[in-house]
């Protein structure tokens, strides 16, 4: 069988915890109403879909790339690596991957990639849905052991918020140390 996987990713634009990376692989004969990109979604509708996706695909694989892989090799060489153990950790293994967005790693079958890809193929849809879940979730439990950084709102993105917790109580653990809020924050020594 050509088995086609979607890959998305959830966290390139954080400046706090990891990457997530999910490849699924559909199954055509249980259908999953209301895919969609995983950002159109509110948050009920996206954890409603999230045990559907898990349930009805024939394959599913959600990947964590860490806080010290993405400072060692950069958010996009980060992404391609978890998109790569998400394609190749899948059984069966697909024929083709379809990939969100315009860059794609190596991996051992043919790949495509598709600009707003979360939009417009049910699987890199279903994808998108499993690595937000999965990072949403993961930043809320993270939040638990650094709660001065309000993660369970903002999730790590940089908002106002979250940029003014920064410069208070300086990076934590899992702050990703090559981004240029963090990395200018520590060369300045401005927190206490």
């Amino acid at each position: 069988m050509d088995w086609v996987a979607g890959v998305d990713e959830a966290g390139r634009g954080p400046l706090a915890g990891p990457v997530l990376v999910a490849a699924v692989i559909l199954n055509p004969e249980r259908a999953i109403v209301g895919l969609d990109d995983s950002k159109k979604l509110n948050e009920a509708k996206r954890e409603a879909l999230f045990p559907q996706i898990q349930q009805r695909a024939l394959a599913w694989s959600i990947i964590e790339v860490s806080v010290a892989e993405i400072d060692h090799l950069n958010i996009l060489q980060a992404t391609m690596l978890g998109m790569k153990r998400a394609i190749e950790s899948l059984s069966p293994e697909p024929r083709l991957a379809l990939i969100d967005g315009n860059r794609a790693p190596e991996v051992n079958c043919s790949v495509r990639t598709i600009v707003k890809g979360d939009s417009l193929e049910p699987a890199i849809s279903a994808a998108s849905i499993l690595a937000k879940v999965t990072r949403d979730r993961l930043m809320k439990e993270l939040h638990v052991r650094y709660p001065a950084y309000g993660f369970d709102r903002h999730k790590g993105y940089p908002t106002a918020e979250h940029l003014r917790r920064l410069q208070e109580h300086g990076p934590c653990d899992i702050h990703r140390r090559s981004f240029a809020p963090v990395r200018n924050l520590l060369q300045s020594a401005l927190f206490v």
